[in-house]
């Protein structure tokens, strides 16, 4: 059994749509839960207006009776309330009149850095708002509702997932050595989801000064995996790598540039006595199959298998490409050299793509579990987990 989700819906259009298959039957799901994963992710110091025009909230059309899953897809509407004001600009019929040009806010100057030059190129169209209301990170809402259905799946089995910022433009946090237990929590409580109040108050400052300055940032944030069993993911072929299926659906993130697993870029400066943990038994450690890493610079992973270790992955984010001091570009009816268009946006949305991170990660993750334990039903996955680590207690050396 495999997840599969799908998303559907324009930035400014009516609804966005999740349809999600492979749940098994049997999970729990409230809608609140759902909820409040969007809520987070429209949080953030940062954002733009968008956010207080938004609210988001998930309806359960299919898939689900009396709260819970059938094993049927799923489907989830999450409706755009900026809807109303663009209802002749992104209406589904032509226009019955010839439409005054101004109101119908086509785009001609395409933005560095978004995917409005390459879409009008690749689709052959006219007016590039045919590829950014798609292309807009407004779809990430999608995305969260879908991993909110993946997080509650992954929970049902021990298993937890949270985020924070670990850099946002030029400001660094110091993280601690141990995260906090609660890891959302805590960072929740920051405005820019950052566990080091010193850095918090530096990341604010430069937040406002690149919004006066009409500029953008971007920066780094974490996602943290804990109580996964060994063994999800496998070395024996390239997609079936888990580490290789986490990057990609974390770079899928609108902006994302970067992916890092574990100490991933500093380790390759290092010699390999310093970058690869130490092994020692552990019977305890259930998850790990009774061995533990004695440091985790692998972040959770080896050979594209869980090691039962937590995991850690990162994505960059580079700053969003609208700028209100806009770069220059070019009009695509006349070649003329122009100034980009200025659509509405974030100075800063990095503290909200954190949580998009969770989502996706969570979503490679259930992936991963259902293609380990199988099960058309949750009882059926637990038992068949609970198989597999009382196989691994059976074979450890100290038994």
């Amino acid at each position: 059994m495999h997840l599969r989700f799908t998303t559907a819906g324009e930035s400014h259009g009516q609804a966005l749509t999740t349809i999600m298959e492979g749940l098994p039957a049997g999970l729990s799901v409230d809608g609140e839960r759902i909820d409040h994963e969007l809520r987070r992710r429209q949080g953030g110091y940062g954002r733009g207006g968008r956010m207080r025009i938004e609210s988001d909230r998930a309806e359960i059309l299919s898939g689900v009776r009396h709260g819970e899953t059938l094993g049927s897809p799923v489907s989830l509407l999450i409706r755009n309330r900026d809807w109303e004001n663009w209802t002749e600009i992104m209406s589904v019929q032509p226009p019955e009149e010839a439409p005054d040009e101004g109101e119908m806010r086509r785009v001609y100057l395409p933005r560095p850095g978004h995917a409005d030059l390459v879409g009008v190129l690749k689709y052959d169209r006219a007016d590039a708002r045919d590829i950014l209301e798609r292309a807009s990170a407004r779809e990430t809402a999608a995305r969260v509702a879908a991993g909110s259905l993946a997080r509650l799946l992954l929970e049902e089995v021990g298993v937890d997932i949270g985020s924070h910022v670990t850099r946002l433009g030029s400001v660094e946090a110091a993280v601690p050595a141990e995260l906090p237990d609660d890891l959302n929590s805590t960072s929740d409580v920051s405005p820019v989801r950052c566990l080091d109040s010193e850095a918090e108050g530096r990341m604010i400052e430069e937040i406002d000064a690149a919004k006066k300055a009409g500029d953008t940032l971007g920066g780094i944030f974490e996602v943290v995996v804990r109580g996964l069993p060994v063994g999800l993911g496998s070395h024996v072929s390239w997609d079936r790598k888990l580490d290789g299926r986490l990057a990609g659906a974390v770079m899928s993130i609108h902006a994302v540039k970067g992916v890092e697993i574990g100490d991933g870029q500093s380790g390759a400066g290092r010699p390999g006595s310093r970058v690869h943990d130490e092994i020692s038994s552990d019977p305890g450690l259930e998850r790990g199959g009774g061995f533990v890493r004695l440091t985790n610079r692998a972040g959770g992973l080896e050979g594209g298998v869980t090691t039962g270790a937590p995991l850690v992955v990162r994505g960059a984010m580079k700053p969003i490409s609208t700028l209100m001091q806009p770069l220059r570009s070019v009009d695509i009816r006349t070649g003329e050299r122009a100034d980009a268009v200025r659509e509405r946006s974030d100075v800063c949305a990095l503290p909200a793509a954190g949580v998009v991170g969770e989502a996706m990660v969570a979503l490679v993750l259930a992936d991963a579990l259902l293609e380990k334990f199988g099960g058309d039903s949750l009882t059926e996955l637990r038992r068949n987990l609970d198989g597999y680590l009382e196989r691994l207690r059976a074979r450890h050396p100290a038994r």
